[in-house]
């Protein structure tokens, strides 16, 4: 059974046209992982593989044939864990991605991500406003293009400190209560050229 999903996989690939015209097209799918350190993201997503999953959707152009440029714009929900609170956000990604036709449907692309926070929300505490409400980030990772049809998986990183702090219900901040905004995240996309 593994051989001939392989063999499936293997025909469609070779028989699809690589996801090289340029163009535009929409994209959509989930995000594992969400805010704050690397090392306290990790070790969520191994203790509760189920938390933190947001999602996001979007539109991208393309440019170029072997190596291309990909512009993207994207509607992005984050959704991370604290405490036993959760804590959410909403933000517009602007990735502008350089990638590379490695051989067959296989790609890799890398660049920076131009973000603009939209809301944040933590259950039952006030939040001041988030410290920088534009960032940059950074996009790595592969994808496969069969047809019109691409899927990608990709890694995500926040430059930079940003920060929201807790408030009482005064309004006035509390001591040593803040969250990591900065984006830390597997994303995996689905898209398609129109």
């Amino acid at each position: 059974m593994k051989n001939l999903f392989l063999g499936i996989l293997f025909l469609a690939a070779g028989a699809a046209h690589a996801q090289s015209d340029p163009g535009f097209g929409i994209k959509a799918g989930l995000n594992y992982g969400g805010t704050g350190d690397i090392s306290d993201s990790t070790k969520k997503a191994y203790e509760n593989p189920s938390s933190d999953i947001g999602y996001h959707i979007g539109v991208f152009g393309r440019t170029g044939d072997k190596l291309y440029f990909r512009p993207e714009l994207v509607y992005t929900k984050l959704n991370s864990t604290y405490e036993d609170s959760d804590f959410s956000m909403q933000k517009l990604d602007a990735p502008l991605l350089i990638g590379y036709e490695v051989f067959g449907p296989l790609n890799v692309f890398a660049g920076p991500s131009l973000q603009y926070i939209l809301d944040t929300d933590y259950d039952g505490l006030t939040l001041g406003d988030v410290k920088n409400d534009f960032t940059v980030g950074l996009n790595v990772g592969a994808g496969v293009s069969l047809g019109k049809l691409g899927i990608d998986l990709r890694y995500e990183r926040g430059f930079g400190d940003n920060e929201a702090e807790f408030l009482d219900t005064n309004g006035i901040i509390r001591d040593g209560s803040r969250i990591d905004t900065r984006p830390d995240q597997l994303i995996l996309s689905l898209s398609l050229n129109l």
